[in-house]
């Protein structure tokens, strides 16, 4: 157990943060789960946006590296314009 009073407090920041980092990762997977299973061309450029902004929100707050985050918006873009109509 931390023994200074700033320590504790990190301690308790941290947790908040890693809480909250957890809950909007998971929330930019399901997003882009559902992007991938769409079907249909224009579903999906609808949906691509939202989905992008997402992860940019993310890389931006650090919880995902900026590489990974440039990855991500590539592969959903190729797959949304691959799609047939």
């Amino acid at each position: 157990m931390a023994n200074h009073k700033s320590s504790i407090k990190r301690i308790r920041s941290n947790e908040a943060k890693r809480v909250r980092n957890r809950y909007q990762a998971k929330t930019v997977r399901s997003l882009i789960k559902d992007l991938k299973g769409t079907e249909k061309k224009a579903d999906a450029l609808k949906d691509l946006p939202k989905v992008l902004a997402a992860i940019d929100k993310l890389a931006k707050k650090n919880v995902y590296h900026k590489n990974k985050a440039a990855n991500l918006k590539s592969k959903l873009m190729k797959k949304a314009n691959s799609l047939s109509k």
